[in-house]
């Protein structure tokens, strides 16, 4: 099993989540973040003084799958998400050693039912 967090722009969720669907992958979760890579800076204004913005809104999927899924995950992400231009985010991938479900208090192994 691998946990993979990608980090996209706000605006590209939808996409990525279709994406996501058409390889079989259903189940994520969606965290608001705030972040700087190599974006630049840019300016907002508010009651007419001028400020500068250098942490952007982004949000971080977590997304645990099968070792078989990994590859497809990461190419739909990439699909759906990649503008061509700085800013578009990040993909970590993260060994799981095990899964539990809460309700049952044992160890989860329907991720490994999406072979």
């Amino acid at each position: 099993m691998k946990k993979i967090e990608a980090i996209i722009r706000p605006e590209k969720l939808q996409d990525v989540i279709s994406e996501l669907r058409e390889v079989g992958i259903t189940g994520f979760t969606v965290i608001q973040a705030q972040g700087r890579g190599q974006q630049k800076n840019s300016t907002g204004v508010y009651r007419g003084h001028t400020y500068s913005i250098n942490l952007h809104p982004k949000l971080k999927m977590e997304i645990v799958v099968s070792d078989s899924f990994v590859k497809p995950a990461i190419d739909a992400i990439i699909k759906a998400a990649q503008t061509g231009e700085m800013g578009d985010g990040k993909i970590f991938v993260y060994p799981v050693q095990e899964a539990y479900n809460i309700r049952t208090g044992k160890i989860d192994e329907t991720i490994d039912e999406l072979k």
